[in-house]
């Protein structure tokens, strides 16, 4: 699912397998304690992440965004429902790695690959109700939080809901999906217990690279709609509002240069009346103003008697000789 700020959702729906503790596993764990930690004091369980296969927003990760996530979850911590605070932490991932499952195909056609993690908390008190909830398979889903730099069109490549294909139809027999491409951060990971809802399922964030405004623009020239998460409508807004500050720059840029206009005719022609020049500069362009205002400056220079800057030759008649001084 994708929510309003532009946060893909996709939940991994297998159970979490409990899993006993080996000396390697407990090395790797042992790297984010500060003291060392026994086997009897960690439990250890796996969970499938992520896959390639189409989700229920019609979206998906390529399986070479999955391998870049194999190394970007290594270390995150699990929450709960995505609630981004410290007291909510209650595992760590030491171990991910993408896997094929043979003879598994997803709904492009493609072979199923998925993204597996291995998970450890500490046993204590805190922890009793959730281990056995693992165990009793009664939390089984989770979801993960993390960014992509572009999510594309299966059919054309191109950035899906710009394009002219729609999420869901096929198009000469090919399924039209928007493919998650090019991780580039992982947040989180999280038990959810509705995969379906707003905060369950794979999240993607927006970080503007993905985002280019001549498509959006292009899209709307041609009066074709779109739709835009949170994050992009914050890139859009940022943009609208730029363009609306360079407009009023303009505005008063125009303004200053019109009034500088009126007030040269007035002086150079004062037959004209105002009235009648501002009637005139009022369809005028910024280049035909400023062209007025030149010609209007050369004029009154003129009648006011005020010489261009001599030339290179009258200022070697008349200047005096300070060739003592020259360097």
């Amino acid at each position: 699912m994708t929510n309003k700020d532009g946060i893909k959702k996709q939940a991994a729906e297998t159970d979490l397998v409990t899993e006993k503790v080996s000396a390697e596993d407990l090395s790797l764990i042992n790297g984010y304690a500060r003291r060392e930690l026994s086997a009897d004091e960690v439990y250890v369980f796996s969970v499938i992440l992520c896959d390639n296969d189409v989700d229920r927003d019609g979206e998906r990760f390529t399986v070479e965004s999955l391998f870049a996530l194999e190394k970007l979850f290594v270390g995150k911590t699990g929450i709960f429902d995505h609630e981004p605070s410290a007291k909510n932490q209650r595992a760590r991932i030491f171990e991910c790695r993408v896997e094929a499952v043979e003879g598994k195909k997803t709904a492009t056609g493609d072979d199923y690959f998925r993204l597996r993690a291995r998970a450890y908390m500490p046993r204590s008190e805190e922890n009793e109700d959730l281990i056995l909830a693992i165990d009793s398979g009664i939390v089984k889903e989770v979801s993960v939080g993390c960014a992509v730099k572009k999510t594309a069109c299966s059919v054309c490549g191109e950035a899906i809901g710009l394009c002219g294909h729609k999420k869901g139809e096929s198009y000469s027999g090919k399924l039209c999906c928007g493919e998650l491409l090019e991780p580039f951060d992982a947040y989180e990971w999280s038990f959810v217990a509705v995969p379906a809802q707003k905060n369950a399922g794979v999240t993607k964030g927006f970080d503007g690279r993905g985002f280019e405004m001549e498509n959006v623009l292009k899209r709307i020239e041609n009066e074709k709609g779109f739709l835009l998460s949170d994050g992009e409508c914050r890139s859009l807004k940022a943009y609208i509002d730029g363009l609306r500050q360079s407009a009023k720059d303009g505005v008063f840029y125009r303004d200053s240069l019109t009034t500088e206009v009126l007030r040269l005719s007035a002086a150079v022609q004062p037959d004209i009346s105002r009235e009648t020049m501002e009637a005139v500069v009022k369809g005028m362009s910024l280049a035909q103003l400023r062209e007025f205002k030149t010609a209007f400056e050369r004029t009154r220079s003129e009648k006011l008697g005020i010489k261009p800057q001599l030339g290179c030759e009258n200022r070697k008649q008349n200047a005096p000789d300070y060739g003592e001084f020259r360097i």
